[in-house]
């Protein structure tokens, strides 16, 4: 297993796979690496892909001192930057992926070469969150909020098709402790000051459908990144990088293409 340092001493577990050019994989909120597995093959092939189990999930330490912030997780991406001996890499975060990218990208402006920006929001007074109904029956049973948070993420014709299991629900094994920091860490996010520091060219991509982060999130995020253009997949809900895998995936490859040195 490859393990970096976090600056608190903490594990934070990553692998790799592919070659070319590296492009860091952010996933969202309580969720490892295996966020990505569905989708990951996408980029293999002309990426060296390099995948982290935030603080909290999957092979990577759960201290019980931990403080979780989207730019302390931010922080340890670049620790394994460190680790691996990267200079500059291509980044891609989704969900609260995407807001640790925010941090990585504007507190390390040299380590970013370019930034996908996928289903996430700048965070802060300014950012639209998910109505109190949407949220309301993820509170209920486990049975009956894994399925709402589902159909949070895919359209019915798709759960239809794909009766699962699916790798976006949350790492089951996270501890009670981490998965409280993951939900602080995604709460407390509030990088609207911060993201005009960002010098990275920068997609943003999300779901026309997108009830989970309101798809007006997206406008923000480009408003506010200097050098940064935005698509919306219609359609699509919060796991648009899955459902509509084809057309997302050929859109971020297309971008890091342009903008490989």
């Amino acid at each position: 297993m490859s393990f970096a340092r976090a600056a608190d001493g903490a594990r934070i577990h990553f692998d790799v796979e592919g070659a070319g050019p590296p492009l860091v994989l952010l996933a969202g909120q309580a969720n490892s690496r295996r966020w990505w597995d569905p989708v990951r093959s996408d980029f293999t092939a002309a990426h060296r892909t390099i995948a982290i189990d935030a603080l909290g999930t999957g092979e990577s330490e759960s201290p019980a001192t931990a403080e979780y912030t989207t730019r302390r997780l931010a922080g340890d991406a670049i620790a394994v930057l460190d680790e691996l001996g990267l200079d500059r890499v291509a980044v891609y975060g989704t969900s609260m992926g995407g807001k640790v990218a925010q941090w990585v990208a504007a507190d390390h402006p040299g380590r970013v070469r370019s930034l996908v920006l996928g289903c996430t929001t700048p965070g802060g007074a300014r950012a639209l969150v998910a109505a109190p109904d949407v949220l309301r029956p993820l509170a209920g049973p486990a049975q009956h909020a894994e399925r709402a948070l589902a159909e949070l993420m895919f359209t019915p014709g798709w759960l239809r098709a794909h009766p699962g299991p699916y790798a976006v629900l949350g790492d089951r094994d996270m501890s009670t402790a981490a998965r409280r920091g993951h939900r602080r860490a995604s709460a407390g996010h509030d990088a609207w000051d911060a993201l005009a520091r960002i010098t990275a060219p920068t997609l943003i991509l999300h779901g026309a459908d997108d009830l989970f982060c309101p798809t007006a999130n997206a406008s923000l995020l480009a408003e506010r990144i200097p050098d940064s253009r935005s698509l919306l997949l219609e359609g699509a809900r919060h796991a648009y990088f899955e459902e509509f895998r084809e057309q997302a995936g050929r859109a971020v490859l297309d971008f890091l293409g342009q903008h490989r040195n």
